[in-house]
Order: C-alpha cells, then structure tokens, then sequence
C-alpha cells in the first residue's frame, strides 16, 4: 500500500515538490554560507519524492546552537512560507478521497520544512534505529 502512495504521491505533486526542494538546494549551495540549508533541502527533497513508510526525527545528540539558530533564520525567511504552501495545497488535495493520504503526507512535510536542521529522515516503522546506531 505504501509503495502504491508513494507512485500516485509521485504523480500528483510529490515530483514537483521534490524539484523545488532540490533547486533550493542547489542556490544555498552556491551562496556558500548557506551551505547546511542547502543539504537539509536537498534531504527533504528526498523526502518529499517518497514520503509514505518514512519519518522524521531529531538527530541523535541533540541539535546544538547553531542549529537552533539556522532553524530561527530559514523559519523567518522561507520556512514559514513553504509550511503555508504545504497546507494550501494539503488543502487542495483533501478535496477527494484518494488525495486525503496525501494531504496528510503534505502536512508531515511541514515540520521539516520550518525547522529543517537537526532532523533526520528514517523508516517509519524504525524510527528510533538511528539513536541505536549512534550509541552501540
């Protein structure tokens, strides 16, 4: 069932938003000092292709100050705005019945895209194999 999510997810928004996603990255890339915003964008475009069967948690060890700080900047300048596109267009979706799953995906994509650093993507039926590997 995932994996049938995960196509029409793909067809119906997922692509674009992944492409979206991956240009940011690609622009914070080249800025330079917008570098670790440009590798969370291009993990959330990884997410955002594939969403179903997978989650998002804190980085094992906490985030730390300076991402507590980027969290802060991106939220301010882009992250509140991308989080009010993800609900309009959940919106959108939620309108038939086929598109409820993937308005709810729409809205497990908020979280990361307004606090993006500090956050990992992992499968969601092991969402604390992360913290294991880190600790043993």
């Amino acid at each position: 069932m995932k994996t049938l999510l995960n196509i029409i997810w793909l067809l119906f928004g997922g692509l674009w938003l992944a492409l979206g996603y991956f240009m940011a990255g690609i622009i914070c890339c080249l800025l330079i000092v917008t570098i670790p915003w440009g590798l969370a964008s291009f993990r959330i475009a990884n997410y955002a292709l594939w969403p179903f069967g997978r989650t998002v948690v804190d980085r094992p060890g906490g985030a730390g100050v300076f991402s507590l700080l980027g969290n802060v900047i991106w939220l301010l300048v882009a992250g509140i705005w991308i989080a009010i596109g993800h609900v309009i267009t959940a919106f959108a979706m939620a309108i038939t019945i086929i598109g409820i799953p993937l308005a709810i995906a729409n809205l497990k994509l908020i979280p990361v895209s307004l606090m993006p650093l500090g956050k990992q993507i992992v499968p969601s039926d092991k969402p604390f194999a992360t913290y294991r590997k880190a600790y043993h």
